[in-house]
């Protein structure tokens, strides 16, 4: 079953790297890269909508509104937002390639960080040599990605 999760795992980076230039398209024609972004997370919100309720009916459970702390109903979907927005500027800028580089990139700093820190829960994981020299690996391949 790990194999799974990892091919899914890399189906949704290869997601990602055709969203950029899909959302960089959209702001071409709209004039406008936030608006892009608007209407790439509207989308997804009513596609996801859909589907939660679907499985809350299929299911018959209900969902616990009061459970989550009030910040954590917004905090995901702003830092989305941002993203979705600076990749949809970033992308006819320096090219999909170099983008997903260093979207990994600092997706790997900020989860060693959020390791080493067990952020909302998550397992503590000390910052080993190893790690660290991962992560300069994977800067210095991003910079490769962006230079060459």
């Amino acid at each position: 079953m790990g194999a799974v999760w990892s091919l899914l795992g890399i189906l949704s980076g290869a997601f990602i790297a055709i969203q950029a230039p899909i959302n960089s398209q959209l702001a071409r024609g709209l004039g406008l890269p936030v608006a892009a972004a608007a209407f790439s997370f509207l989308s997804g919100a009513i596609v996801l909508g859909i589907i939660a309720f679907a499985v809350v009916r299929l299911q018959g459970i209900s969902l616990d509104w009061k459970a989550p702390a009030p910040w954590l109903f917004i905090a995901g979907g702003m830092l989305g937002g941002f993203y979705v927005t600076l990749s949809t500027i970033l992308t006819p800028r320096i090219g999909a390639a170099a983008l997903m580089a260093f979207l990994v990139a600092g997706q790997l700093l900020a989860g060693m960080l959020i390791d080493r820190a067990g952020f909302l829960g998550v397992a503590v994981r000390e910052i080993s040599l190893g790690r660290v020299a991962g992560a300069v690996l994977l800067l210095a391949g991003a910079l490769l990605i962006r230079l060459y």
